[in-house]
């Protein structure tokens, strides 16, 4: 009863701080993960750990759905080489490039542990992104890109933190076999959220006449496709985003436009509830983490946090802007009456510089670093995990706070025209 009371405030909180936030204009997100951490610290208030299980069952499910209903397939398949980059070989490329600065860095950091922090902070989270950017103006195919990115990069980053556990608890990594799992998880996933959309617009055929009767299908649905895709041991993070894909396509064709309307407002409280908890909860985790730390190793971890975020920042920035050059010189090289590659898919530097500075992490980055394994095979402590969590959960803070407050400025002075 407790936790539910817990709960209630908090979703009071975020209400509340929405409208503070639109009136001292601020974004909403960074205000609640402020407000958060600052209610963690005051005496006597409950602490609060994130179940990593119910991060991925009750908050990725609705959220990836939303955002694959409401991208466009046609400019989703525009800009699907940008997408595809920054979702899959990005998320590979920040996984490494972040093991070995943690390996030479921080003591007692082995290959494999250094490999569990890399995958963990691997992937950006879109959702903090563009609650950020919402109404600053972002040119279509940013939100597309973005948007895009995060429907894909949590399945990649997932599969990366598998086989980065499996051998710091002293399993074998065999490259092919990582490499087959990784298509079959994204394959299985992509079957199990075709068939799922198949089945769910078989019923909404029949039952769209009835509103709630629809509109509580489609809620239910993506927690059922994410059930079912993990039961199967696939990527319930794909099959979730193909359902929304699919049924978004359904949707257009049979529903009457009230129905639409009904649905969407639904959809936007759930998740303007689900996001606002989600950050309060990041803000409200850290006193807890902290308080596995010994007090001499705080400010060397946010040292070592700090070069972690600017290293995947980087990496960030010089991925996208060779995919900017890479685009224009395919440009140039089609042939004037067929062109490959269209106009529409090509990056401008100030696009290109906004999505690099997008690139927060957020709740999947906390929920996989919070599910780490408390014991090893043999029953001893899994090593450095403390100091891995920490690490990961002020990457998070700090990428937030720290690129969040800046984006909409940037935003603001680059002005990128819609497109």
């Amino acid at each position: 009863m407790e936790n539910y009371s817990i709960i209630i405030f908090i979703l009071a909180i975020v209400i509340g701080l929405s409208v503070l936030a639109e009136q001292i204009k601020l974004p909403y997100p960074i205000l609640l993960v402020i407000v958060g951490l600052a209610i963690g610290f005051i005496p006597g208030i409950p602490e609060i750990e994130i179940n990593p299980e119910i991060i991925f069952l009750l908050f990725l499910p609705p959220l990836l759905y939303d955002a694959s209903f409401n991208i466009s397939p046609k400019d989703f398949k525009t800009n699907l080489s940008t997408i595809g980059t920054l979702a899959i070989p990005l998320v590979f490329l920040t996984t490494f490039w972040i093991a070995v600065v943690a390996r030479y860095m921080i003591p007692g950091m082995t290959w494999p542990l250094a490999f569990v922090l890399g995958s963990i902070l691997s992937a950006t989270d879109a959702v903090a992104a563009m609650s950020i950017t919402k109404g600053l103006g972002l040119s279509h195919k940013t939100i597309t890109i973005l948007e895009g990115e995060s429907l894909i990069n949590d399945a990649s980053a997932l599969v990366a933190y598998r086989f980065a556990v499996a051998a710091a608890l002293g399993y074998s990594f065999v490259i092919w076999e990582a490499t087959l799992q990784f298509i079959l998880l994204l394959g299985g996933g992509f079957l199990v959220g075709f068939t799922m959309g198949k089945i769910l617009a078989f019923v909404l055929q029949r039952v769209h006449k009835n509103p709630i009767v629809t509109i509580s299908f489609m809620l239910l649905m993506p927690f059922v496709t994410y059930l079912v895709a993990e039961h199967l041991h696939v990527s319930g993070v794909i099959a979730v985003v193909i359902l929304g894909l699919a049924i978004a396509r359904f949707s257009n064709k049979i529903f009457p436009e009230s129905l639409k309307n009904q649905s969407k407002g639904l959809w936007d409280i759930i998740i303007f509830l689900l996001n606002g908890l989600i950050f309060i909860l990041i803000g409200l985790n850290f006193p807890y983490i902290l308080k596995n730390i010994d007090n001499s190793l705080i400010l060397p971890y946010i040292g070592y946090a700090v070069i972690i975020t600017i290293v995947a920042l980087l990496i960030r920035m010089t991925r996208v802007f060779l995919q900017k050059i890479k685009l224009q010189k395919a440009f140039k090289k089609n042939d004037t009456k067929k062109r490959k590659v269209s106009e529409h898919t090509l990056l401008d530097s100030k696009n290109s510089f906004i999505i690099s500075w997008s690139g927060m992490r957020g709740i999947v980055s906390l929920a996989i670093a919070m599910g780490l394994p408390k014991t090893l095979e043999d029953g001893s402590p899994f090593p450095q995990r403390s100091a891995i969590i920490f690490i990961s959960v002020a990457v998070v803070l700090l990428t937030l706070i720290g690129q969040g407050l800046t984006l909409p400025w940037i935003v603001k002075k680059l002005n990128p025209k819609k497109e």
